[in-house]
């Protein structure tokens, strides 16, 4: 009953915005707002009409659109705009690189729940994000606040952003918010990580290219401009494999700054979570 009750949502979400993206070929106007998707939602049934625009990966877009190579970006200050070209707004995960058996007792705690806070802590005290962040394997001196990295909690903040799509294409975003499940930074190098359970085969880029912008744009600031050197942007999968969980990471940044089809892939590494509690 689950099942069927999450895939009718689905299937009503998908029903907005093929709705409104007819009505936007039909005014040849591919920018909405928050006012047309509440409408169209009503009209629907669809409860939840901020969720209607959200759009993890390319597989929760329409057929509709789809089908005309449409994918959708948001402009900040409740507008939305239909854009060409899905392969641009979403990127395949590329296959892992490298694959580490973690050994780790398990606390109280850990993997109590499946949120993907829970996903970023569990690997943030095991220190697989340093690890494979900042390439060290050795201690970091715990006595001195400066010389271990520096833990960023998830927030949420809004910012003016400019960036190009592409050659031919400018988006400007107006107070767009940007959601950061977590950030760390040690000597310099940031990096900001988004989290998912399951097993996605691909993403919206601009989950991890909105806040690499943000920090970007914050870089360009007299009093950052040498202190932030590097901005690498990871995605945290957790996948349920036998007896285990394992943790799926993919570092990427962008060679152009301010162009979110620059992306460039770095590393993938999977961490097999070996629970030593059982032995």
């Amino acid at each position: 009953m689950k099942a069927k009750k999450i895939s009718q949502k689905e299937n009503k979400k998908k029903k907005v915005l093929s709705i409104i993206f007819k009505l936007c070929k039909v005014s040849n106007n591919f920018v909405f707002d928050n006012d047309l998707v509440k409408a169209v939602s009503k009209k629907v049934g669809f409860q939840n009409h901020f969720d209607a625009t959200k759009l993890d990966t390319k597989e929760r877009l329409p057929i509709a659109l789809q089908k005309e190579d449409f994918a959708l970006i948001h402009l900040g200050g409740g507008k939305h705009q239909f854009i060409k070209d899905i392969e641009k707004i979403y990127h395949n995960f590329e296959p892992i690189g490298k694959v580490i058996d973690w050994q780790y007792k398990k606390s109280i705690l850990n993997q109590y729940n499946t949120s993907e806070s829970n996903i970023l802590s569990v690997a943030n005290n095991q220190r697989i994000l340093h690890y494979f962040l900042f390439g060290q394997d050795k201690e970091f001196d715990n006595s001195d606040i400066v010389s271990r990295p520096k833990t960023y909690f998830p927030h949420r903040t809004k910012a003016n952003l400019e960036y190009s799509f592409g050659k031919n294409v400018k988006i400007k975003l107006n107070k767009v918010q940007i959601e950061i499940d977590l950030t760390i930074e040690f000597q310099g190098k940031i990096g900001i990580f988004e989290a998912k359970n399951g097993k996605p085969t691909n993403f919206s880029i601009y989950q991890i290219y909105h806040p690499f912008l943000y920090y970007w744009q914050a870089k360009q600031k007299p009093e950052l401009k040498t202190k932030i050197k590097e901005i690498v942007c990871i995605y945290v999968v957790r996948e349920r494999q036998k007896g285990f969980d394992a943790l799926n990471l993919y570092a990427y940044t962008f060679t152009n700054p301010q162009d979110i089809t620059s992306i460039k892939f770095l590393k993938s590494v999977k961490y097999n979570l070996i629970n030593q509690n059982k032995k």
